[in-house]
């Protein structure tokens, strides 16, 4: 209803007191500001100033306009100030995913290097898995994310490119009293008869189902746990055991053995995934996240 040249100019007007003043801040014709005000007041349903012998003044409806018009030119000011700074990388808001485990501690490291070195930017964090955190970047819900390729390999998604981080190396994990507890590689072939303990993925064929396919065997039970922290505990309880990437290495507990394996296939890639025009402040967060892995 009200464009905000008009406004901004109503404000000038009653900065001034004088549509001839108002004309010389703005570079107007005094003709120009003559019409512009009589269409504002058009707009507005009646007359905004009081005309005086010498200049003008606020009517009433003129005030309430005047009160709201620098409300609205206020937040566009800091709209435009913010806009600034967040395309500078400098501040602003950013949008970041990743998936649980690279929130054990390389996400947090690479993320408290950036706060230490933007301290104006604001994160909003969010954790999920690769498919749903690509489908949010697609969405332009997610300014970066960190995904990998585990279980399922890694989905495209329109606009979103991505970019490898590291290698991540995939272990068993085994209660301390386990017989292989100690060894200093494992076969899968020597687990054959163990339970495993797996994420909530679903019936699709995972790495762990080829990996065991190729040594010959299918695992005779699966035990579906979502969260790390459970599948901890019913790998320590001797309940099954667990493939465990090295970025959770940090939070397994003292109760349960890592051990490498034997198969070479059984490792992940770590991805940076970004949007089309990513923000400034996501590309510095993606080198700080490369710092984090070398």
């Amino acid at each position: 209803m009200f464009e905000i040249d008009a406004l901004r100019l109503l404000v000038t007007v009653a900065e001034t007191g004088s549509f001839t003043k108002a004309a010389v801040r703005l570079n107007y014709t005094q003709s120009a500001v003559s019409r512009r005000i009589a269409a504002l007041e058009g707009a507005a349903g009646g007359a905004l100033f009081e005309r005086l012998p010498r200049g003008v003044r606020l009517n009433p409806a003129g005030r309430t306009l005047h009160r709201h018009a620098l409300e609205v030119l206020d937040r566009l000011a800091r709209a435009e100030r913010e806009l600034t700074v967040l395309h500078a990388g400098q501040g602003g808001l950013m949008h970041l995913g990743a998936f649980a485990t690279a929130n054990i501690s390389l996400v947090p490291t690479a993320l408290r290097a950036l706060l230490d070195a933007r301290p104006d930017v604001e994160v909003v964090a969010v954790e999920g898995p690769t498919d749903t955190l690509m489908g949010r970047l697609a969405d332009g819900a997610l300014d970066l994310a960190v995904v990998s390729d585990y279980p399922y390999g890694l989905p495209s998604a329109d606009g979103v490119t991505t970019s490898v981080l590291c290698e991540d190396e995939l272990f068993v994990a085994l209660p301390r009293e386990h017989r292989l507890a100690s060894a200093p590689v494992v076969d899968l072939r020597e687990l054959r008869d163990e339970a495993w303990i797996q994420g909530a993925y679903g019936d699709r064929p995972t790495m762990l189902a080829d990996a065991c396919a190729r040594a010959g065997f299918t695992p005779r039970k699966i035990i579906r746990i979502a969260e790390w922290a459970g599948k901890f505990g019913y790998a320590a309880a001797g309940l099954g055991v667990a493939l465990v990437p090295s970025l959770a290495a940090d939070a397994v507990p003292a109760s349960l053995a890592l051990r490498p394996l034997t198969d070479p296939s059984l490792r992940r890639t770590v991805h940076v995934a970004l949007p089309a025009t990513p923000l400034p402040a996501a590309l510095k967060l993606r080198d700080l996240l490369r710092d984090a892995v070398t």
